[in-house]
């Protein structure tokens, strides 16, 4: 077996940074590839075990031959295996199929209600940011006092309460008793007020209960005693010195809602009528309509998947010990 030797003074040549940098950044890429190929596969076999949608598309009365016809004119009398490889062919083309019941390709069909998710997804996100940060913020500053109980009592009620429940206490609040915003639609900022609060209310409380928990462990560390023996006033010291270093599990859960709220824009958007992806899934379901619900599952799996991978990236540009050890 031979082995390579170096001149005595001689140093091995070291992998090239740009190598270093892009190793782990493919490791990943490929990991989510796996990740999204296997949704793609569960989810084909899944759907299909709830039912004949033919038996959906055609009225109770309907004949054998009629449902033969029709389900020959859908693809649906090939055989599971070929229908599987067709879908996964399309993939890579972004050809998800036609949906069954728009006679539509699927990806028309997302492209028209992706953008009022999109909408809806990032005024909840706004929502989120705003209240969280300040109040996590406010609870470790001053813990064990009067605002840290109330903002841990928010919090409980936050994660406890079901989104369609806030949802429906929110119109009969302000759409029926103020008739100060509307119950449903889209179109106008008045429209995404409630949606958008309605879909924040659980990230607020995830985000303000682990910003809080992990602001008071650094606020216990030395260089933050050293910080303050300094002269440094504590909101100062708290944006200077202990957001960044309580910013790394905050990213990670902020990355995770993110994908957390186009999921929970299902319950959201039936309950305000919302048209989006969210209200679409519940409708193709209902319909049997195999290849938009794939289509829908699949989008929202790439969502997490690529939200998480650059959550992932994101990690050594926030801690340099991170992007050291890799």
């Amino acid at each position: 077996m031979s082995q390579t030797l170096t001149a005595p003074g001689v140093r091995a040549a070291a992998p090239s940074r740009a190598w270093t940098v892009l190793r782990p950044a493919l490791t990943r890429l490929g990991t989510a590839l796996l990740v999204l190929l296997c949704t793609a596969t569960v989810v084909f076999f899944l759907v299909r075990l709830s039912g004949d949608p033919v038996k959906v598309m055609l009225p109770p009365d309907a004949t054998a031959q009629q449902e033969s016809v029709l389900r020959h004119s859908l693809g649906l009398d090939r055989s599971l295996i070929a229908q599987y490889l067709d879908y996964l062919w399309g993939l890579p083309r972004f050809d998800f199929g036609n949906s069954l019941f728009y006679n539509q390709p699927v990806r028309e069909v997302l492209a028209d209600r992706i953008p009022a998710t999109l909408l809806l997804s990032a005024g909840a996100f706004v929502v989120t940011l705003v209240i969280a940060l300040p109040a996590g913020t406010i609870a470790a500053m001053y813990r064990g006092k009067a605002a840290d109980r109330g903002v841990i009592t928010a919090v409980l009620i936050g994660q406890s309460t079901p989104a369609f429940w806030v949802g429906i206490l929110l119109i009969l609040v302000f759409a029926v008793g103020l008739h100060a915003l509307p119950a449903s639609g889209y179109g106008t900022f008045a429209h995404l007020v409630l949606p958008s609060v309605t879909l924040a209310v659980y990230s607020v409380a995830v985000v303000a209960r682990l910003l809080r928990s992990s602001l008071i462990d650094v606020l216990g560390s030395d260089h933050i005693r050293t910080a303050r023996a300094r002269g440094l006033g504590p909101v100062r010291t708290v944006l200077r010195h202990g957001m960044r270093n309580a910013s790394l599990p905050v990213v990670t859960v902020v990355g995770l809602e993110v994908g957390s709220l186009l999921g929970g824009a299902i319950l959201t958007e039936q309950v305000f009528s919302w048209p989006g992806v969210g209200q679409l899934t519940v409708q193709a379901i209902a319909n049997r309509d195999f290849p938009l619900v794939q289509g829908t599952v699949l989008l929202f799996a790439v969502t997490f998947v690529v939200v998480n991978l650059l959550v992932d990236l994101s990690y050594g540009l926030l801690d340099p010990r991170v992007r050291n050890s890799r």
